[in-house]
């Protein structure tokens, strides 16, 4: 029986390789990061200075060879990055992820901000402060909603630590390697789609550093085949961190809408992320109010405000954004998206399918009036909003 990969034989390999002007090897400088084996696939990271990146080129292919005869490897992936640990390292005691999106030799500089992705009108993403409010359901029927409006529509999953749309859309497989380094997206009922949980096991945890969402995010943006889309829809981690800022770094984002349930714990986050959004010059689209009521199938007169009533729409009012609809509870939305058919699709009657789609035709008239202007991408400068 073969010998397991590990990450303990993969340096002993890379031991082998000398690194920049030959003072050492690369494991010994500390130079490697991120290690990572799924399936005999080994993903790595070479920390090298920005400004040495093309003349480093042949380090890297040397590091990829070595690796690449490593009995058990059946493929390997190598990335030069500006992107430095805290404190160093040589990754062997790392369980953090690597991106399988990671283009082979190109470091990044934090400071770059490149415009658009290529063949896309409108990126929007959609958001939440906290998590649990229904932010994944609302991104994914949105989508469908607007795609019903006759969009042509994509959804990127970019919740790195819990992608949902391989679930919610019933999607499984891994995504094709066409031309170059571009990936084409999986399709689901007419959207096309990627996620990072069509690249790794349902089971596997995501123990990320920032620099590594922030790396996998941009891939995923840049070097997908999206082809040619009317609206990207961006299912966003909860909170206000890095994948909200670099995403506003990376693209010029149309707007964002954010997703919240009518609680004063929700509502407080909620407000957090609509600030961030306004304060990386981001449009907010609006503010969603999710699981706002529940009406007993046997009382259709009756609407039990089980967190609470009017609290998206009063905080909508007082940031003075557009207030762009409640969703109330139905246990259709759980069954559906459990088994692959979102609310939308398995039932498209259900008082949770029609807001939803009243809620895109809103977010479709924001977007042609916000479109009469481009996007601006935010100051890359920014770090962190208080």
């Amino acid at each position: 029986m073969a010998e397991p990969v590990t990450k303990e034989r993969v340096l002993d390999a890379l031991k082998r390789v000398k690194g920049p002007d030959l003072a050492g090897d690369i494991v010994a400088q500390g130079l490697v990061s991120e290690i990572v084996i799924h399936k005999g696939k080994v993903y790595f990271a070479i920390q090298v200075d920005p400004a040495r990146a093309g003349e480093l080129e042949a380090l890297r292919q040397a590091a990829e060879r070595v690796v690449a005869a490593v009995p058990g490897v059946e493929a390997v992936t190598v990335t030069l990055t500006a992107d430095r640990a805290p404190g160093g390292g040589n990754g062997g005691g790392q369980e953090a992820a690597g991106s399988p999106f990671t283009r082979p030799g190109a470091a990044r500089d934090a400071r770059h901000r490149p415009g658009g992705v290529p063949g896309v009108a409108n990126i929007i993403a959609v958001a939440s402060g906290k998590g649990g409010v229904g932010k994944s359901t609302t991104a994914v029927n949105l989508a469908l909603a607007l795609k019903d409006h006759g969009l042509r529509v994509g959804i990127l999953d970019a919740d790195i630590y819990g992608p949902s749309m391989p679930r919610l859309l019933g999607l499984k497989g891994q995504p094709q390697q066409i031309s170059g380094n571009q990936l084409a997206p999986m399709e689901a009922y007419g959207l096309k789609v990627m996620s990072m949980g069509f690249l790794v096991d349902e089971e596997t945890p995501m123990i990320w550093r920032g620099p590594m969402v922030m790396s996998a995010l941009s891939q995923m943006l840049k070097d997908v085949a999206w082809g040619e889309l009317d609206v990207l829809v961006v299912d966003m981690p909860p909170g206000t961190g890095d994948a909200a800022l670099t995403l506003t770094q990376q693209a010029p984002l149309a707007g964002a809408l954010i997703v919240t349930t009518a609680n004063e714990l929700s509502l407080i986050d909620a407000r957090k992320g609509l600030l961030m959004f306004e304060k990386v010059q981001v449009p907010v689209l609006g503010i969603v109010e999710n699981m706002s009521y529940f009406t007993p199938p046997d009382l259709p007169d009756r609407k039990y405000y089980i967190f609470g009533q009017g609290g998206g729409r009063r905080i909508a009012a007082e940031l003075g954004v557009e207030f762009l609809g409640e969703v109330p509870i139905d246990p259709r939305v759980v069954e559906g998206g459990d088994k692959g058919r979102p609310i939308l699709l398995d039932a498209p009657d259900a008082p949770a399918a029609v807001a939803f789609r009243e809620i895109a035709g809103r977010v479709a008239r924001r977007l042609a009036v916000l479109s009469t202007s481009k996007p601006p991408v935010a100051d890359a400068n920014i770090t962190w909003v208080s």
